[in-house]
């Protein structure tokens, strides 16, 4: 047993009070044998430790000997709602002088200021992309954390997550890693290539009972429980777990049917004064039918969490069932994705979820074993207890021997996509990471994909993605097999957009140029492309999530026929369907139709909409900074579209929306009596204001005034 007084020997007295007033007494089996190992004397460690097991302290501890020794630690998360989370936590760590810095926004600044802190998290993508930018800070790091490693297997996330790694190691030869995740399967070759020793354990301060629920009964391996009084299995568990003053989180396998349940668990519970209380705080989040049966049913203590509702939504939901309002969280899997919100029981309500062009398959043992985690809650539960459904006694059994008693999946790097390199190559010459072939393939052979497989098996994917980009202007090809990034191929990495979304930019941008002057067109005769022109084309590029042409949707075809001169030329109909549609979407987010009209019409949530603005907004300012380098033409128009894009809103009314507080609503009441500008704003009388914009709005608008600076 190791006490936290033990860590005298490598932390401060003062570090150590900070801890002890927390209720630390005593470390964990698991934390005690990773100090034991070396982790507090820079030992790379990669911990494989159940959910609760406080693998996050073993990285805190680490990061924390390291600032007070003067060195700087990097906490890479997968997901913005965990960085939030995190540098919440870290900020603890004021009290002994250590600053903490957060970055997960724009994804083509450096960020120099980050540098002064002791401490930064960030998601992976923003941590690539601060060294595409040439952060300096990020080749001096005493301590690298990289929290749900085993994202490296993930398709999206994982090309990125391991070349971070890998240059991040390059940089800093002397780094002391820490990787972390519940469960991996191939732990100890993940280890080999960090350089790490490898912490693994089932333990769990509080028990996990996994069982199946069938037939009315709980099925554990040491026996079952009948479930009473409910014909509905679902209905029966809550019923069962509120009676025992405990919460469930159930996890669902598509929004829609999150939202189902919780509307359905709603009658169980009474109307609650404190729950009614956060409910009005949701409310006036949003405007959407979403946020309404969302506040209906946390006024029960119920809720649904989804990818669809707002960021500020989300933090509501999980802060009220952390301070037990919320006793049933009906969600998609996405919860489960390292947020610390643990439950007594937890139900996966359905093993099998839709996946585009497969149809319904069972989720890996991997992601069942990171919700079945989230069951039982430290120094609260007796015991935790999860649970699957199954119809029959045959189906039991096959998830018993899949899920119950299996191996999660082995971790494999998804890094030879093309769609993956393309990106990374160019970033790595333009950073002048490597100056030749020869440097990049020995640098390639330093990643997880070169441990597990021969580097040849790159070789030729290598020489497709440099053939691409040297053909389209981003790299030059040098005597000797020498790589130099061209202006354009630097402006691209810095960017962070795939040089394919550049390439299909410039490439329309300058085709609609050249049929123009083959029609023999003059310049002045030249239609100039519109605000829907430019919304389709990063619509267009690989790095745009596209919206889903659904059964309801024949409006899509003759929108196109409608606008069929302002459309880019797309080869692929289905994928001008498409497009046409997300195009629309964000056409009617800038001309400020009502959130909920965009919900309904399109079927998606306000958290989808924000989503599509966001990744629009950095698209749309990459092609105003294309347009600015090779002088394409349409740079003042996307610089405003972008600024549009961002707000939602008209083009009248940009010079409101830098205030704090108006956004694009309250920007129009403004605008529609008559304060069209700042200046006219001040010059306002302030009881005008407070009727157009509520009491302390307005008192908020009246210092930023008088006080602050307003942006441009």
């Amino acid at each position: 047993m190791l006490e936290i007084t033990d860590l005298a020997r490598w932390l401060p007295s003062e570090a150590i009070r900070l801890y002890e007033k927390r209720g630390f007494k005593e470390l964990y089996p698991p934390q005690a044998e990773a100090v034991e190992r070396g982790l507090l004397e820079g030992k790379s460690m990669l911990m494989a430790m159940a959910t609760a097991s406080g693998k996050t302290l073993l990285a805190e501890l680490a990061m924390l000997k390291a600032a007070l020794e003067g060195k700087r630690s990097l906490y890479i998360v997968p997901l913005r709602a965990l960085a939030a989370e995190k540098y919440d936590s870290f900020r603890k760590f004021r009290e002994l002088g250590i600053t903490v810095g957060i970055s997960t926004g724009d994804l083509d600044k450096r960020d120099e200021r980050l540098g002064k802190n002791q401490i930064i998290v960030a998601t992976s993508e923003k941590a690539d992309s601060l060294m595409r930018n040439g952060a300096a800070w990020v080749k001096d790091l005493g301590v690298l954390v990289v929290d749900e490693i085993h994202l490296l297997s993930d398709a999206g996330r994982g090309p990125t997550l391991e070349m971070t790694i890998t240059k991040l190691r390059r940089y800093n030869p002397k780094m002391q890693v820490i990787g972390l995740s519940a469960t991996v399967a191939n732990g100890p070759e993940l280890a080999e290539w960090l350089d790490a020793e490898m912490v693994s354990s089932e333990w769990r301060p509080v028990s996990l009972r996994e069982g199946i629920i069938c037939n009315g009964k709980m099925i554990f391996a040491d026996g079952e429980d009948d479930l009473e009084g409910k014909r509905d299995d679902v209905l029966a568990l809550v019923s069962d777990t509120l009676s025992k003053q405990a919460q469930i989180l159930i996890f669902e396998n598509s929004r829609r049917n999150a939202e189902s349940a919780a509307s359905k668990l709603c009658n169980l519970i009474s109307p609650d004064p404190e729950a009614k209380s956060l409910a009005q705080m949701i409310l006036a989040t949003g405007e959407s039918e979403t946020c309404r049966l969302l506040a209906n049913c946390v006024a029960r203590k119920v809720a649904f969490h989804h990818a669809g509702l707002l960021p500020e939504q989300r933090r509501l939901v999980e802060q009220g069932f952390r301070e037990n309002l919320i006793k049933v969280i009906a969600c998609t899997p996405t919860l489960a994705a390292g947020l610390n919100l643990p439950a007594r029981r937890v139900l996966i309500k359905s093993y099998k979820r839709y996946e585009y062009g497969s149809g319904m398959v069972p989720i890996p043992v991997i992601e069942y074993r990171q919700m079945s985690g989230r069951a039982g809650r430290p120094g609260l539960d007796p015991y935790g207890e999860s649970f699957l459904i199954a119809k029959n006694d045959s189906e039991m059994q096959e998830l018993r021997d899949h899920y119950l008693k299996g191996m999660p999946e082995e971790i494999w790097s998804k890094l030879a996509s093309e769609s993956a390199l393309r990106a990374h190559l160019l970033s790595t010459i333009a950073a002048k990471f490597v100056k030749n072939e020869a440097e990049l393939k020995e640098f390639m052979g330093t990643t997880f994909y070169a441990q597990q497989q021969e580097p040849w098996h790159l070789d030729f994917t290598l020489q497709r993605v440099l053939d691409f980009l040297m053909q389209n202007g981003m790299i030059n090809d040098r005597p000797a097999g020498e790589l130099e990034p061209t202006k354009l191929g630097s402006l691209v990495s810095k960017l962070y957009i795939d040089p394919l979304s550049a390439v299909i930019m410039i490439k329309n941008l300058r085709g609609r140029d050249e049929i123009a002057k083959a029609d023999g067109m003059s310049l002045a005769e030249r239609k100039k492309p519109s605000d829907l022109t430019l919304m389709h084309l990063i619509t267009m590029t690989p790095d745009m999530s596209l919206l889903y042409i659904q059964a309801a949707d024949c409006w899509v075809e003759e929108f196109i026929e409608q606008h069929q001169d302002e459309l880019n030329l797309e080869d692929n109909y289905d994928y001008l369907l498409r497009e046409v549609k997300t195009a629309a979407m964000l056409m009617d987010w800038i001309g400020e139709v009502h959130e909920e009209q965009i919900s309904d019409k399109y079927r998606i949530g306000p958290g989808d909409i924000r989503r599509s603005a966001e990744t629009a907004e950095w698209l749309m300012h990459s092609l105003a900074e294309l347009s600015k380098h090779l002088e394409l033409g349409v740079t003042f128009l996307a610089e405003q579209l972008s600024q549009r894009i961002r707000y939602g809103a008209g083009q009248d009314l940009l010079a409101l929306l830098g205030l704090k507080g108006i956004g694009r609503v309250r920007a129009r009441k403004l605008y529609s009596s008559g304060i069209t500008s700042v200046d006219k704003l001040k010059a306002a009388d302030p009881e005008k204001i407070a009727l157009l914009l509520g009491p302390k709005i307005a008192e908020k608008v009246i210092f930023q005034l008088k006080f602050e600076e307003i942006p441009p």
